[in-house]
């Protein structure tokens, strides 16, 4: 199997415990955001020459949960990571979130690309936060930590 194959994630899932009610767009935009890892991602457990991998995220004690098994089962490792860098850059990504969804319905195109960026931008600040703190722990490339902020914010909706 070529590295590229290895290095990558096969399968995502959220731990329901973990889940909260979420609206139709928090529901879409959490399966799109697997989908679109599922399609392409760079994801590697550092010191580990295993994989293809399945990631199973949740929280456990106000702590992000990430289970990592090798594609068929087999655990590799769970890591637990503080929420506390990212409690910031997710309640500013909530309020801009809340109003790109206001936006949508009322706005001004020009209003919502205003909004729309702001929201890139900091999902962009989420994702190179979320790649410095697996640096040793876990190699993900940048649209892989995007898409995986994406998640975090999910479990993030239960509150």
């Amino acid at each position: 199997m070529e590295e590229s194959e290895r290095r990558r994630l096969t399968l995502v899932m959220l731990d329901e415990a973990s889940l909260g009610r979420c609206t139709p767009d928090q529901e879409h935009e959490r399966a799109v955001a697997i989908w679109d890892i599922l399609e392409k991602n760079s994801f590697a457990v550092a010191e580990h020459d295993g994989g293809p991998y399945a990631l199973t995220l949740g929280l456990a004690d106000r702590k992000l949960v990430f289970d990592v098994r090798v594609a068929g089962g087999g655990h590799v490792v769970t890591h637990y990571l503080s929420l506390t860098p990212l409690r910031r850059v997710i309640k500013d990504y909530e309020l801009v979130c809340e109003s790109y969804y206001a936006a949508i319905r009322t706005a001004s195109p020009s209003q919502i690309e205003a909004i729309d960026m702001g929201r890139r931008s900091l999902h962009n600040e989420a994702a190179e936060l979320l790649r410095e703190r697996l640096d040793g722990k876990i190699v993900i490339d940048f649209d892989t930590a995007r898409r995986l902020f994406t998640l975090i914010f999910a479990l993030h909706w239960k509150g």
